[in-house]
């Protein structure tokens, strides 16, 4: 495997198009990562247009925050709001990093509370998820599955809402993975399914990363976490080696806060390819263009998870 002709061989599946940077540095990145094992190895994803498409018949498909409707049309416009003040704050490269992250949490909290004091269901949130236009790249459920089998973690880390993410989970994929853990904001329901506060912290679009970890509740029971990645940590920070996937370049801090040795990031640029190509190329190990499936990323994770012998 010493050109670029061999790595492209373990990126590239049915004809997807694929960036390698330094196909170099990711032959050698590769080699160290299989010389390890599986048992040093984790993903860190991003859920939105990472795991999911960002196109779904033309449109631009739901986000797993943009889909959920309050069943409240006075809450749901105010919330709308919010983002309608909150996001050019968020994407203005001229305000200071630590001034931004107060905004954000600011800006998170109040949506927080619009969702409680507007009242939410439960079943609110599975009538949104039905009704959504979200679907998950082809491929994911393969992941889950050869990562399940090679009993790596994958920690899937969003701004978001974990409730929502996990009921798309349910309803998109059909079964739960006993190594997915979902680092994002979770929420509180009483007996009556009815939302009365958060747990933790604030995790938003600038802390979501390793440090979050420790703010992150465990899955609920229906999806099967008993036998899966609970409380400990400690057991996910000792795997050092890093399956990175995002679809933007601020995802790549999602591993801040881990001590890994090696890092693979995998990039998926799904619009503006023209403009943003160079910038991810230089950014990411491999980047898959134009919403591409996720059948590269089985095939390299194959190789992760297979040893320097086979």
């Amino acid at each position: 495997m010493n050109n670029e002709g061999d790595i492209m061989e373990h990126v590239v599946f049915d004809g997807a198009q694929v960036m390698v940077g330094n196909p170099h540095l990711l032959h050698s990145k590769i080699a160290s990562t299989r010389f390890d094992g599986p048992s040093k190895l984790q993903v860190i994803a991003d859920f939105d247009a990472t795991l999911t498409k960002y196109w779904i018949d033309g449109q631009r498909g739901h986000s797993s925050h943009g889909l959920l409707q309050q069943g409240n049309p006075e809450f749901d416009l105010k919330r709308q709001k919010l983002y309608d003040y909150y996001h050019p704050l968020e994407i203005n490269p001229t305000i200071p990093l630590d001034e931004k992250a107060k905004l954000m949490e600011e800006w998170w909290e109040k949506t927080h509370a619009l969702l409680i004091e507007g009242g939410l269901s439960y079943g609110a949130i599975k009538s949104s998820v039905a009704n959504s236009r979200i679907a998950f790249r082809e491929g994911v459920t393969e992941l889950f599955e050869l990562l399940e089998r090679s009993n790596v973690p994958v920690l899937i880390f969003s701004a978001g809402l974990a409730d929502i993410i996990e009921e798309v989970l349910r309803q998109k994929l059909h079964r739960s993975f006993k190594n997915v853990r979902i680092v994002s904001n979770r929420m509180v329901f009483d007996q009556n399914g009815d939302l009365v506060s958060f747990k933790g912290k604030t995790i938003h679009v600038l802390n979501k990363n390793e440090h979050a970890l420790d703010m992150a509740g465990p899955l609920h029971d229906q999806l099967g976490d008993a036998n899966g990645l609970t409380g400990d940590v400690s057991s996910v920070k000792s795997r050092t080696n890093v399956l990175l996937l995002g679809d933007h370049i601020g995802d790549l801090g999602m591993s801040d806060g881990l001590n890994y040795n090696t890092r693979i990031s995998v990039g998926f640029l799904n619009d503006n390819i023209e403009s943003s190509s160079d910038s991810y190329r230089s950014a990411f190990d491999v980047v898959y263009m134009n919403d591409a499936a996720m059948w590269g990323v089985v095939k390299l994770a194959s190789q992760l998870c297979s040893t320097l012998d086979d």
